[in-house]
């Protein structure tokens, strides 16, 4: 797709989404996704008034609940293939532990400097295993039920999904907000909301940011329970390609885990890994990024507070200014 993909960073407390709607030309009405929030879905006003033009939230969560409600066999395999993710999910988990134990242990082994970097990039390397074979079962997983229930053709989603191609046929960009990053995913996904909108612009934060990345990897180093360690959660859309999102790393980042973060982006190579805070911005044209406006953590274990995308890599003007 031809579009403008734009990824902000938090905008709770700095809201720019007003000014970046304002900037791409955006004068009437655009549609919202909200689904995230799941129940609180509706609770929107304050979010639209940020915006500047008028705004339709799509209700992805209330009519996911409809579906579920009504087409029961479909919803009895979709919860199968939910619960079958999340068992993969956990043990996928109890694998990385296992490797971030070893790798921590060998890391503090007293040996020759030049040992002890084949040996973390063999960490590094057993990191990337775990997370690509876990990528391919999830899409295994996907594939299989995609192509078994064909969602698209049952009625009880088909009349929500020719609902959606009528209000997005009527809107001139795409707003998707944070929150439950899975449940996002899964409603985006469920009413194949990116495949209705053709080359119309998506603005995106928090986990709408994550979900359109090639990778949702799920991050926390201050975690209020269980261990820190990073996991892919599944593939995203891939709009917004060769970035991993971290959003709100304030709260959630260790910038001074100098060797923390080596290993992370190591792991996460070739994407670049993202730390997006308020006022951030990605954008994103034909998939590939061409500005940036962000904290970078990169492979060396160094923190870039402004990095900007590396100006001889993105040398061509561009429309859009960056504000941080």
């Amino acid at each position: 797709m031809q579009r403008t993909v734009i990824l902000l960073g938090p905008q709770l407390a700095q809201p720019t989404i007003g000014g970046v709607l304002a900037e791409l030309g955006i004068r009437k009405q655009v549609a919202l996704v909200h689904a995230g929030y799941q129940e609180r879905e509706s609770d929107d006003a304050a979010l639209i008034a940020t915006f500047g033009v008028p705004a339709v939230n799509l209700g992805l969560h209330r009519r996911g609940v409809e579906v579920f409600r009504e087409d029961k066999p479909f919803t009895e395999a979709y919860q199968a293939r939910q619960q079958r993710l999340r068992h993969m999910q956990s043990f996928y988990r109890v694998r990385l532990d296992k490797t971030e134990d070893a790798a921590k242990t060998i890391s503090l082994r007293y040996v020759e400097p030049e040992l002890l970097s084949q040996e973390e990039k063999v960490s590094v390397d057993q990191f990337r295993g775990l997370d690509s074979e876990h990528l391919e079962r999830c899409a295994a997983v996907r594939t299989a039920f995609d192509k078994k229930w064909k969602a698209s053709e049952r009625p009880a989603i088909a009349r929500h999904i020719d609902e959606l191609r009528d209000t997005l046929a009527s809107v001139e960009a795409l707003v998707i907000s944070g929150g439950h990053v899975a449940s996002l995913y899964n409603r985006l996904a469920l009413f194949d909301v990116l495949g209705q909108l053709g080359d119309k612009p998506v603005i995106a934060w928090s986990a709408g940011a994550m979900v359109l990345t090639d990778r949702i990897v799920i991050f926390h180093d201050f975690p209020p329970y269980g261990s820190d360690i990073a996991q892919v959660l599944d593939a995203g859309f891939g709009i917004a390609q060769g970035v991993v999102v971290l959003p709100d790393p304030k709260r959630r980042v260790n910038f001074d885990a100098h060797a923390g973060i080596q290993r992370f982006a190591r792991r996460m190579a070739p994407a670049t890994a993202v730390a997006m805070d308020a006022g951030s911005r990605l954008v994103f044209e034909h998939g590939k990024l061409v500005l940036a406006a962000a904290t970078r953590l990169s492979t060396t274990g160094d923190v870039e507070h402004n990095w900007d995308g590396s100006p001889t890599r993105f040398s061509t003007p561009h429309r859009f200014g960056i504000h941080v």
